[in-house]
């Protein structure tokens, strides 16, 4: 990830997060100590935004799965994630997006080695885009494309106050 290009530069904690390449779930089922948990916000098909249209390589305005949920940690929201597949690639690659229920993706896509993840992007996650309950400027957030053939699922996930919090308390 290009960090040089991040104004303000993140922490050298956050810039730790941000650049994690491994499952964050693992992670931050470390962090909690095992009280992790997802909770799932609202999944459905929807119009894709702009922007994910055209990481996915798709047309503008096009329709995809959409996931979104809390990442908890000792029930807090510690991370909100937004994951997106467009439909044209679901109904030639299936992907259970639709039956995960409290599974976390992360922990299928980081199981399955015939998916690749492309580079992380990182950036200040617009406040507009995030739930209510968790709307804030200058949070930051990452997104990076798991791909399997034809089929790309783009994760993106936004670190919350609480995880800042967490991470900053002594583990013993």
């Amino acid at each position: 990830m290009a960090t040089d290009r991040l104004d303000p530069a993140p922490s050298a904690c956050q810039l730790d997060w941000l650049n994690e390449q491994g499952s964050l779930t693992l992670r931050l089922t470390t962090l909690a100590a095992g009280a992790f948990a997802v909770e799932p916000l609202a999944e459905g098909w929807q119009t894709l935004r702009d922007d994910e249209c055209a990481v996915l390589g798709v047309p503008a305005g096009s329709e995809g799965w959409v996931r979104e949920v809390y990442l908890l940690g000792h029930g807090r929201p510690w991370v909100f994630a937004r994951s997106v597949a467009a439909r044209s690639a679901l109904q030639r690659h299936p992907f259970a997006l639709d039956r995960l229920g409290s599974t976390s993706l992360g922990h299928l896509l980081f199981r399955d080695p015939a998916f690749s993840r492309q580079p992380i992007e990182a950036c200040r996650y617009p406040a507009a885009l995030l739930p209510v309950a968790v709307r804030s400027d200058g949070l930051w957030g990452r997104r990076s494309l798991f791909c399997q053939g034809p089929l790309g699922v783009l994760v993106a996930e936004v670190f919350l106050p609480a995880l800042w919090q967490a991470d900053a308390t002594p583990h013993t």
